[in-house]
């Protein structure tokens, strides 16, 4: 389990096919601290380190997470926000986050506001369990949305975020990794129990 408190960036530095596996070398200044078996979340992906040296970690991905993630749009030297699994006796900064993508979103605009940025995303399709002011997860970044749609949300990112974050790199048109509240989506699995 995360708390989507972005510990450090990493970049990826090489990436290798294996029949319809995608393994990922990552370097990072965690790296050296990493063992094989652990988890990390890898831009809010929940990943097994499978392979370490120095300060590089490789971690593999499955057909189906490359297809539901932003991973097949991962080039070498891209950054990547990664974040320890928490510890059971540190805060909880952020919120409840599982490193399961429930989806993509496309970053429909980065506005300048004066001190912060605000980003509008867009989905491909309908299907928003977000509430105003709830939590959500952006590559693995606990974030508060707003303007919620069904097609649309908006966040506001302060200057620490932007800088210490791939949103910082990130443009218009590049997608990203969405969790949703895990809250929000038993009770979204409750209601749709009742109707049906």
């Amino acid at each position: 389990m995360f708390t989507g408190i972005i510990e450090v960036q990493g970049k990826v530095s090489e990436i290798v096919k294996k029949n319809k596996n995608y393994n990922f070398c990552i370097t990072s200044s965690i790296g050296q601290d990493l063992k094989v078996d652990q988890s990390v979340a890898h831009n809010g992906v929940c990943l097994t380190v499978t392979a370490t040296e120095g300060d590089k970690h490789w971690v593999t991905l499955v057909d189906e997470s490359m297809q539901k993630t932003n991973f097949e749009t991962l080039n070498i030297g891209d950054s990547v926000n990664l974040e320890r699994c928490m510890v059971v006796n540190s805060r909880f900064d952020g919120h409840v986050v599982q490193g399961h993508v429930d989806k993509t979103a496309r970053i429909l605009s980065v506005e300048d506001a004066q001190g912060s940025w605000l980003f509008t995303f867009i989905f491909d399709e309908p299907n928003n369990i977000m509430v105003e002011k709830g939590s959500v997860t952006i590559n693995g970044i606990s974030l508060t949305c707003f303007n919620v749609s069904e097609m649309q949300f908006q966040v506001a990112i302060i200057p620490y975020t932007y800088e210490n974050t791939n949103l910082g790199v990130l443009k218009e048109g590049n997608r990203v990794n969405i969790e949703f509240d895990i809250i929000g989506k038993y009770i979204e699995k409750i209601l749709t129990k009742r109707v049906t």
